[in-house]
């Protein structure tokens, strides 16, 4: 009758041994699991962060042409030069030229003017 006393304690014992052991290992997933999630919520962080970052230096480019281009001048200076002209001097339109018995303009181009 001892020995199944015993082995009923023992069994008993092992029981609370395993359940105290499970409830350690679930604290420790939980524990792990909030880890895992704090390590993802600061990964978002840092990607909004940058993506912010980009986005300020985007609208900081955008305000200093917005900018530049108020005080560029509307029109060409004194030199004739067309602001607007590409910086090798070539522009789309054609250059007009002044005849000089008439002042009257034409365009150069070429091919010769046929009557």
């Amino acid at each position: 009758m001892q020995a199944v006393k015993d082995k009923l304690h023992d069994m008993s014992e092992m029981r609370k041994a395993k359940a105290e052991a499970k409830a350690e290992e679930k604290a420790e997933k939980d524990i792990a699991k909030a880890r895992m999630e704090v390590a993802h919520e600061v990964r978002l962080a840092k990607e909004a962060e940058a993506a912010m970052g980009m986005h300020v230096a985007k609208a900081e480019q955008k305000l200093v042409e917005r900018e530049a281009a108020k005080h560029e001048p509307k029109q060409p200076d004194a030199s004739g030069i067309d602001p607007q002209a590409d910086q090798t001097g070539n522009s789309s339109a054609p250059a007009v030229l002044m005849h000089s018995a008439d002042r009257a303009p034409f365009t150069h181009s070429a091919r010769p003017f046929v009557n």
